[in-house]
């Protein structure tokens, strides 16, 4: 394997980066918060003052932040990745911001001699955990080829979509899918409940006919026991979305469930919930019935 640099050790990134570590890569990393790298450390990975000295360091270099602003800090901030351009370098990566911008970044970046390929992930800080992470690409066949190594020690189902952006084209689609599957779940569990049934009895019925989901099977007991620990994060969902709908506008569509779902949460988000995993959607309509 070629030398890795990992740039974002966040939920997502920490674990995706220690599964680098596992697979032999020993990834060179780099925080913008102190104090994260601890584990990965313990792994055989190794820490970087800054994003630069990660990319003087590193053949590929994977970034894993939060949103279309990091990724430009990164890449073309102080101490950015461009800052350390050299021949050959490839850029990987997986946050998950505008398609759009995605395709302006590439092009900046390919004027530098780097090339960069998109692919941000699904599966929530299990998949990260496990390797598991679905995997949405986009960028050169020949760049792609020499990035799944790397993918394939981060996750599980990699699918080439295209060029550059049509990795964060297709994850803007993953997250619009999913509104409709966590808020059907939780509108289910609410109702049942309500109704008086036996909540865990409902989701063994549940899971044996047409209403089967993953959100069913792994997210209904969080909204039965109205806890939302850490899984993917309620605001990171609704940054998101934001990328989704304005995708949506931009080629001329309406999807009526995102903005349901986009003011639901914009609601949860104002009274603090924003670090709660995404089923607390059911939250928000378990209190329908009082508005």
């Amino acid at each position: 394997m070629e030398r890795i640099g990992f740039i974002g050790l966040g939920t997502m990134g920490a674990a995706m980066a220690a599964n680098l570590a596992r697979a032999g890569a020993s990834p060179l990393v780099w925080n913008r918060t102190p104090g994260r790298a601890a584990a990965v450390l313990e792994l055989g990975a190794q820490e970087a003052e800054s994003p630069a000295a990660v990319t003087a360091g590193s053949d590929i270099v994977v970034v894993c932040v939060s949103d279309t602003p990091d990724v430009d800090a990164v890449l073309f901030g102080r101490d950015g990745i461009q800052q350390e351009a050299h021949p050959g370098l490839l850029v990987l990566d997986c946050s998950t911001i505008s398609p759009q911008a995605t395709r302006e970044f590439g092009a900046r970046l390919a004027g530098s001699g780097i090339a960069m390929v998109d692919a941000p992930v699904s599966g929530g800080s299990e998949g990260a955990r496990l390797a598991t992470l679905t995997m949405f690409v986009g960028g050169e066949s020949a760049d792609v080829a020499r990035a799944m190594p790397v993918l394939q020690a981060m996750g599980r189902t990699i699918t080439h979509l295209g060029p550059l952006g049509s990795g964060q084209a297709a994850k803007a689609v993953n997250q619009v899918i999913i509104c409709g599957a966590y808020l059907g779940v939780a509108e289910g569990i609410v109702l049942g409940m309500r109704a008086g049934l036996n909540p865990e009895q409902l989701v063994a019925a549940l899971s044996g006919g047409a209403a089967q989901s993953w959100t069913l099977a792994n997210r209904s007991a969080r909204m039965i026991e109205d806890e939302y620990p850490l899984g993917f994060r309620l605001a990171l969902h609704r940054k998101d979305l934001g990328i989704a709908l304005e995708m949506a506008r931009d080629l001329g569509l309406d999807l009526p469930l995102a903005g349901l779902t986009a003011a639901l949460e914009d609601g949860l988000l104002a009274e603090g919930h924003g670090d709660e995993d995404m089923s607390v959607l059911a939250r928000a309509v378990g209190r329908s019935d009082r508005r």
